[in-house]
């Protein structure tokens, strides 16, 4: 049977198609729509890893959905929403051991799945594609990007919070000749980071950005606030500001939206219970208002630069590259498991490309820097 999950849109679509091709799901089993009546997003999440339902190019489909007109949130995913959002009020579920949770349960999935997924660096973020034809490009012009607007210079001190599997480590190392300093929460990847940097000035940790003692002249943190939870963002920034020279500059790259409160797209915020379920446990996107709130630091933002639909293009490369690489992943995986990742990885494509949440780099300095911050772009 086929069936239209929700009213169809009067929206133009957002990639080349023909007047005749309708994006409509394939519905298997009964079950999948009373899933969806009782949870919305999430329910359509969960009955499309179930199996119960499939469409082709899922990110259209998706997209489609985000852009329809609101509708009422059924009343038990409205509860899931209000207690998200309470609870990431109430508790910091990042403190102590809480803030490896993220790296046991997301980054430590094997790094075969990674491997296959992204480029050959290795990049878990948002690619720059201005002027790139590839992934590989698109990654190696976004951590040069963040490198110029750092303003390197040979021997300086560089923190990388969230540092991955090395990324931004090694290029700024070998291409910069800065000291790098990069923490994790993460075992998978700091193994990974700690051998491929072994020949460069490069020190992996796997410790928590509250539990540094030292100074950098420099401290960049690609797409990690996401992962501090609520609460700890204006802790974040204090961490920051401990942790960086006067005239010292901090690189940020984040993905912002509007999430769980009063404001927020309903269906996006049914999706983010689905992510906070299945693939980003505590997450939190913060609000632009929440990156330029920096009291209790000498921090002042220099430079903003958005590229939100960079992200659109990444995640459809990584599902790309996911999808063709499964013979590698599927006996360790599951199919279960290969259906959640799709539904991860085209729903966020058409989060961003429905302009739900955004990507951006901020630049900040501390203040007593001598000389003027040049941008860069």
């Amino acid at each position: 049977m086929t069936c239209t999950l929700l009213p169809k849109p009067n929206i133009q679509p957002s990639v080349d198609t023909t007047e005749s091709m309708v994006i409509t799901p394939v519905i298997s089993d009964p079950g999948a729509l009373r899933q969806i009546r009782k949870s919305g997003m999430l329910g359509l999440g969960e009955s499309y890893m179930d199996g119960l339902w499939e469409v082709d190019q899922l990110d259209d489909f998706l997209t489609r959905i985000f852009k329809s007109p609101p509708e009422r949130v059924p009343p038990s995913s409205f509860a899931g929403i209000i207690l998200s959002s309470l609870l990431s009020r109430l508790f910091d579920r990042q403190a102590g051991r809480g803030a490896f949770k993220i790296g046991r349960e997301h980054y430590d999935l094997g790094n075969d799945l990674f491997r296959v997924m992204l480029d050959r660096s290795m990049t878990y973020t948002s690619g720059y594609w201005a002027d790139a034809e590839d992934l590989d490009a698109a990654q190696e012009a976004k951590l040069e990007l963040m490198c110029q607007k750092l303003d390197l210079r040979p021997g300086m001190r560089v923190l990388d919070i969230g540092c991955g599997w090395g990324n931004f480590a090694h290029h700024a190392a070998s291409e910069h000749g800065v000291h790098v300093t990069g923490i994790t929460v993460s075992s998978e990847q700091a193994e990974v980071a700690s051998k491929r940097c072994i020949d460069l000035s490069v020190d992996i940790r796997i410790q928590d950005y509250r539990d540094l003692s030292e100074q950098f002249d420099r401290i960049v943190s690609i797409e990690m606030i996401e992962a501090v939870g609520r609460r700890n963002v204006p802790r974040f920034f204090q961490a920051v500001n401990h942790r960086l020279v006067d005239g010292g500059i901090f690189g940020l790259q984040v993905i912002t939206g509007d999430m769980l409160s009063r404001t927020s797209n309903r269906r996006m915020d049914q999706f983010v219970l689905w992510l906070l379920k299945y693939i980003f446990p505590d997450g939190y996107l913060p609000l632009p208002s929440e990156l330029t709130e920096l009291r209790g630091t000498q921090l002042q933002i220099e430079d903003w630069h958005r590229f939100s639909a960079d992200y659109d293009r990444t995640l459809m490369s990584w599902a790309e590259r996911f999808n063709n690489g499964w013979d590698e992943l599927g006996d360790r995986h599951g199919e279960r498991f290969r259906r959640q990742w799709n539904f991860y990885l085209h729903g966020c494509a058409a989060a961003f490309r429905s302009g739900l949440i955004d990507v951006q780099q901020i630049i900040y300095t501390k203040h007593g820097r001598s000389t003027r911050y040049r941008s860069v772009r």
